[in-house]
C-alpha cells in the first residue's frame, strides 16, 4: 500500500488542490500538504504539479 505525499520544495501554486476530487489538499504554513486519510491516489495532483514534488510514498 501507499499514499501520495508533497515532499520539501512546494511553492505553494495550488495547482494540486485545484484538481483534488475529494479535498484532500489543504494549505499548512504556506505550503500544501496531502490528507492521507482523506486521500483516494488518483494521482491527479502528480500530474499538475510544476516543481515535481508530489510523490508516491509507500507504507506498510
Amino acid at each position: 500500500m501507499g499514499t501520495h505525499n508533497i515532499i520539501d520544495g512546494c511553492i505553494n501554486c495550488g495547482a494540486c488542490a485545484a484538481v483534488c476530487p475529494v479535498n484532500a489538499i489543504s494549505e499548512e504554513r504556506e505550503v500544501h500538504v496531502i490528507d492521507k486519510e482523506v486521500c483516494i491516489d488518483c494521482g491527479e495532483c502528480d500530474a499538475v504539479c510544476p516543481v515535481d514534488v508530489i510523490e508516491w510514498e509507500t507504507t506498510a
